[in-house]
């Protein structure tokens, strides 16, 4: 995340106030600016291919229509283009940014984008998930044309591509190629340094009367004027609440032209630890300064100190063991497509924190920034993924297409290693991985997550583990800890074989930790939708209790929470359509099987009991909450919740309330309430756990009617 000042205090300028910010006046020189390129966009496909050899990248066209960024193409009447199209945008730059480093972003563009300005070709990037930039400070005029070319097409040698492990059947990936300008566009304006990350690591050490954090801050600068240059680094660090830093360092260093890197340690006293439930974040601001004081730049990124390991196959936070669960997502949706918005991004993942999630992979592809800073403020742990989906050992040992991997899995790195909420790396998905060229890019991934960032796990879902006999010949027996994408029941085998696969695999590899990456059922193993939600309830009813029986299994992931658009062909002569396969439809209709999820995975035991008076009549209840077991799925601790209890009369009003901390669930604690009523005929209880970030975890309620009117009516005979 990164922090533009200037001296007129603006962080971020909308596109309107840039017009009049460059043409009337000078940027400061000592000045970094974010400058938002997200409107008055032109669009026009370009079926043909006919846009660069008619000169679209100098002069744009006619028939064009005008759209803002993020978009994808493919909503409306372009819904089933898959080729070529184009975007382009004019904007106006004053002369006072010569001598200025400008710099064009794109949070990300699907599938491969060229990128021209003022006719002149910037260069080209492949991948649909990830940011990139082009250096524009030799190429502005007073007025500016952007060109973009893209194409979503899938081909053998792309990521994702067409998946030759699939057959020929499969013409195209399982999700849709939503092409377009999907992420956000913008300009930044620097002096001739700048600071292009910072990558921070945390180590926790000492007894629990002393503990620290020892973060190291790599720092990465780049000298884009022609001379070395004497440069401070200051480091500050701040808690949650903010204030003074409560730890902070300046490093002077010597900077030549190119790129230079720097590491500046820091200690912090007594840390809050990150968790599901208190997701602690800490800031740390990097300033970057001439010797003589001027500013320059400066970024910011919150992390999380904690600490994650495996050991003797179980999974640790913060030296406490955990089972967790989650769902995974798409980027997707009828309205938005790949292009989402803040408020659908915040929809979906409030409701993942209402269906209990504290894991997810969280699909095939790097995220939108906003997810992964959503799950470090809301405590979800997260495997993001590049999108090798079902590739054969052909196109795994392809040299372009590992080439292709190794940027899009260092883009991924780099540019989201500072969050907390990621505990692993995955390299692919079910891909050939049990073949030597699957295994030998397994190990080159491997290497390269290794390098780019030592201190997380690396792993990959595979889908081919509990038909593989020979665990050497699987590449899963390199991981730090197996992911396995589980279907019994449906694409593997019959669900009756299920229980000899686990056996069976557990022994294979006997020292690694598992993670069902997706388990769940597709629409199309029955005949309507409804049949197939009663057999998605039954599947996570049954092998969510047969994976809590196997303590090596840390977690599992339902595949998944939309239904989502899809080219891919389930069943010969299917047309294209969203895939059935969620607990909300593509519209966020909720499924029974939502509320099953739901139950199934609350975090918490809850035993409500009446207190009667005299006459039998509640005057009272006592509750007992306790965590769950460590022998169950999901498992992990309950600290700082808080329980609200209400009691409603037949007609809905209120006869009691009452609101009550519970600050830890290792062993049950009992809330009590009581009450005086005179003559009730009904009594309702409703109990709610709430957790530390306000998110309701569970409820419990009781119902009692007199006597005459059918008597108690509750989940636990009245005491």
């Amino acid at each position: 995340m990164r922090f533009y000042f200037c001296t007129e205090k603006l962080k971020r300028i909308t596109e309107s106030l840039l017009l009049v910010l460059i043409c009337f006046m000078s940027v400061n020189a000592l000045c970094a600016t974010r400058i938002d390129m997200n409107a008055n966009w032109k669009f026009r496909t370009d079926p043909a291919n006919v846009g660069e050899a008619q000169g679209w990248s100098q002069n744009i066209p006619d028939e064009t229509e005008t759209v803002s960024v993020p978009n994808t193409w493919n909503i409306g009447k372009y819904s089933r283009y898959e080729g070529t199209a184009w975007y382009f945008k004019t904007f106006p730059a004053d002369p006072s940014l010569r001598g200025r480093h400008v710099e064009l972003h794109f949070g990300a563009t699907f599938y491969k984008a060229h990128v021209w300005l003022n006719g002149v070709s910037l260069g080209e990037h492949e991948g649909g998930y990830t940011e990139y930039y082009f250096d524009v400070s030799s190429h502005l005029q007073p007025i500016n044309t952007i060109a973009v070319e893209i194409n979503n097409q899938p081909k053998v040698d792309t990521i994702p591509g067409a998946p030759l492990k699939s057959g020929p059947g499969s013409r195209i990936y399982d999700w849709w190629p939503y092409g377009g300008i999907v992420r956000d566009v913008w300009l930044t304006v620097n002096d001739q340094s700048l600071v292009r990350w910072q990558h921070i690591d945390s180590t926790v050490s000492g007894s629990q009367a002393q503990v620290s954090a020892q973060i190291s801050d790599r720092v990465a600068i780049e000298n884009y004027s022609r001379k070395k240059e004497e440069l401070k680094i200051h480091l500050a660090v701040y808690s949650q609440t903010g204030g003074t830093p409560i730890a902070s360092a300046t490093q002077t260093i010597a900077v030549t032209p190119g790129r230079q890197e720097v590491v500046v340690p820091l200690t912090i006293q007594n840390p809050h630890l990150w968790d599901f439930d208190n997701p602690y974040l800490y800031s740390v601001v990097c300033d970057l300064t001439r010797d003589n004081g001027d500013f320059l730049d400066s970024i910011h990124d919150n992390i999380g100190i904690r600490t994650i390991q495996i050991k003797d196959r179980h999974l640790y936070l913060n030296g406490q063991r955990v089972r967790l669960t989650g769902l995974t997502r798409h980027e997707d949706s009828p309205w938005e497509g790949l292009a989402e918005t803040r408020g659908t991004m915040l929809h979906d993942y409030d409701d993942l924190k209402n269906l209990q999630t504290t894991l997810t992979r969280p699909v095939h592809y790097p995220q939108n920034p906003f997810i992964y800073n959503y799950a470090d403020r809301n405590g979800i742990l997260m495997i993001p993924e590049i999108p090798m989906w079902q590739f054969s050992e052909q196109q795994m040992t392809n040299p372009r297409v590992i080439a292709l991997a190794k940027r899009m899995f260092t883009e991924m790195v780099e540019q989201n290693y500072n969050h907390p909420s990621i505990f692993a790396w995955s390299t692919d998905n079910e891909s050939a991985t049990d073949t030597p060229g699957g295994i030998a890019y397994f190990k080159t991934m491997y290497a390269l997550a290794k390098k780019l960032n030592p201190q997380r796990f690396v792993s990959f879902a595979d889908d081919r583990i509990a038909f593989v006999h020979d665990p050497s010949t699987n590449a899963s027996s390199l991981a730090d800890f197996v992911m396995w994408n589980e279907y019994f029941g449906t694409w593997d085998a019959p669900a009756s074989q299920l229980p000899a696969a686990i056996n069976r695999i557990g022994k294979d590899y006997p020292d690694k930790m598992f993670i069902i990456s997706e388990f769940g059922t597709p629409g199309i193993y029955a005949t309507n939708a409804q049949t197939a939600d009663q057999l998605r309830v039954q599947t996570i009813r049954k092998q969510l209790a047969l994976f809590a029986k196997q303590d090596w299994i840390a977690g599992a992931i339902l595949w998944c929470y939309q239904d989502y658009a899809s080219y891919h062909n389930l069943r010969p002569g299917q047309p294209d359509h969203y895939v059935d396969h969620g607990v909300v439809d593509q519209n966020r209709q909720r499924k029974p099987s939502y509320y099953v999820w739901r139950q199934e995975n609350e975090p918490a035991h809850i035993h409500l009991h009446w207190t009667l008076d005299s006459n039998g009549i509640p005057a009272g209840f006592s509750a007992d909450i306790a965590r769950r077991s460590i022998q169950e799925i999901p498992s992990y601790p309950l600290v700082h919740y808080r329980a609200q209890w209400m009691v409603y009369s037949a007609d809905g009003k209120e006869i009691a309330t009452g609101d009550q901390p519970v600050t830890s669930m290792e062993t049950a604690q009992t809330i009590l309430g009581k009450w005086t009523v005179k003559d009730p005929t009904y009594l309702h209880l409703e109990l709610r756990l709430y957790r530390p970030t306000g998110f309701l975890a569970q409820t419990g309620e009781l119902v009692w009617r007199y006597p005459e009117l059918g008597g108690f009516d509750g989940a636990t005979p009245p005491q």
